[in-house]
């Protein structure tokens, strides 16, 4: 297999990255380009890396300090997506790049921190500077829905350490219901199985058949919700969960969220 056919599967995923990192389209489209042509003109420059997905996204970000790409203004016709850029955009670039290849392309911290050349404790720091900044820009009222109580207020400190605020913790179906009514939160951190031995995917179900809302799914029980045979969450943590990854998670649901539209009804 060549260079070019290694790489091609991942072309789409660095459109995404470069598009994010850029600002538009337009510009992200370009980089992509010029890094394309670079390593077309010279396959020596392709870097050693653990694998061809990371070499690719580690010379891009090489060739976007580097070179110089005429590129044409684009404004978008969004309003959501003009929002979203200028967030983004006051992220600054290395914390940037750290939040979006960890929380948006996926990668774990040893792989961000092969593409950007830093530690991985480099990587964490810069993650939480992205997440501290991108949650002052966006925040808001988040509701838990948790019937272990040591759980319960682990998760309302991230909340609160994000500069969040927390409009209560409910612990059964019931109890979730009233409190969405009472407070309307701008997101929901839901657990699966509750204290009477309802349901958090019932719940989430009822309160977005009412409303449109970030939801993450925070469960020891991934099989309940990954079966691949419904629509499932965008946002899914499996406990025991990692709080900087949480943090995270719930930034990246906040500011690239225009209603949950990966996640519709479900039932279990």
């Amino acid at each position: 297999m060549t260079l070019t056919e290694r790489v091609a599967a991942h072309l789409p995923f660095l459109r995404r990255y470069s598009r994010a990192i850029t600002g538009s389209q337009t510009s992200g489209d370009a980089f992509v380009v010029a890094t394309l042509e670079a390593l077309i003109a010279d396959l020596s420059i392709f870097p050693e890396a653990s694998s061809d997905r990371v070499a690719l996204y580690k010379l891009f970000v090489r060739i976007l300090k580097s070179a110089q790409v005429d590129v044409p203004q684009a404004i978008s016709p969004f309003a959501w997506e003009k929002k979203a850029v200028a967030n983004l955009s006051a992220v600054p670039t290395q914390a940037r790049h750290a939040f979006l290849l960890v929380s948006v392309e996926g990668f774990s911290f040893s792989e961000a921190a092969e593409i950007l050349a830093v530690g991985i404790e480099d990587v964490k720091r810069l993650l939480d500077e992205a997440t501290q900044e991108i949650s002052r820009q966006i925040t808001t009222e988040i509701m838990i829905i948790e019937d272990e109580p040591l759980i319960a207020l682990d998760i309302e400190h991230i909340v609160l350490d994000l500069g969040h605020s927390v409009s209560g913790i409910a612990r059964t179906h019931s109890e979730a219901l009233d409190l969405y009514r009472r407070s309307n939160p701008g997101m929901i951190l839901a657990d699966i199985h509750l204290a009477d031995g309802s349901s958090g995917i019932d719940a989430i179900n009822d309160i977005l058949k009412v409303a449109s809302v970030p939801v993450i799914f925070i469960t020891a029980f991934p099989e309940r919700l990954l079966t691949g045979e419904r629509a499932e969450p965008t946002f899914l943590v499996t406990k025991p969960y990692n709080p900087d990854m949480l943090k995270a998670l719930i930034s990246q649901a906040l500011f690239f969220n225009e209603g949950d539209k990966a996640y519709q009804a479900m039932s279990a």
